[in-house]
């Protein structure tokens, strides 16, 4: 399986942000055009993209569906969508809208046979965010306690056929220190599915230690926005790197 590095388009009231630790009164602003990075990060070779509906995190329903839809438009590599996809409805309006994969969040916390349903119905096209903060799991845009452990929510969603999951150190992401490789080792080690990490990367030799780990891809957000990680270096940093 090839590492893959995955930019992260996260979208407040229609504009491209990152959060720090997932507080939304510390967000940086990094264009009011998401469509048009979309365009950027294809043409720098990103293999997919992860885009996050913030407002939708937080509400529990879609919100910028639109935006989202445009970006699904606007470009030819897969699009991951997250983000208030709570109901089966929503899920079915995201992979309408040309979806290549839909996360599921806190639903998967909350209603577990959601995505018992989902994935019967789509496969492996369902993965699942866990978001944790000191290894507990964190719900409605990081605002509550799920009131489980991250490792026993992982084992679970891979057991019930999620396609991948992406672990999201909330006390690292926008950070730009490292990635919680002591947590993401033991959920490779673990879980029956392709692992994604996020939260942490500042550097490239972040990545290449996330793929001698074993973890399938990273999530990178800030670090590109910021000019720390340039993503054709980091392609061809990860070239031919194994666990």
């Amino acid at each position: 399986m090839t590492f893959e590095v995955i930019p992260a388009i996260d979208l407040r009231g229609g504009r491209c942000v990152r959060l720090f630790q997932g507080d939304y009164a510390r967000e940086t602003t990094y264009s009011s055009d998401p469509v048009a990075v979309a365009h950027r990060w294809e043409g720098l070779g990103a293999p997919r993209l992860h885009v996050v509906d913030l407002d939708g995190a937080r509400e529990g329903r879609p919100v910028n569906h639109e935006m989202m839809a445009a970006i699904c438009a606007a470009v030819s590599i897969p699009v991951e969508v997250s983000g208030g996809i709570r109901a089966m409805d929503a899920v079915a309006a995201a992979f309408a809208y040309g979806a290549a994969q839909v996360q599921l969040g806190s639903a998967a916390v909350r209603d577990p046979q959601l995505v018992r349903d989902a994935v019967a119905r789509h496969g492996p096209a369902i993965s699942i965010a866990i978001d944790a903060r000191a290894g507990r799991v964190q719900t409605d845009g990081w605002l509550k306690d799920g009131g489980m452990r991250a490792l026993d929510l992982a084992s679970a969603m891979a057991e019930a056929g999620a396609g991948r999951i992406m672990f999201t150190d909330i006390g690292r992401d926008a950070t730009l220190t490292e990635p919680n490789f002591e947590a993401l080792a033991e959920l490779v080690a673990v879980v029956g599915c392709p692992v994604i990490a996020s939260g942490g990367v500042a550097r490239v030799e972040h990545l290449v230690r996330l793929a001698t780990i074993g973890c399938a891809g990273a999530i990178v957000g800030k670090a590109l926005y910021e000019g720390t990680v340039e993503l054709p270096a980091a392609l061809t940093a990860i070239q031919g790197v194994t666990a």
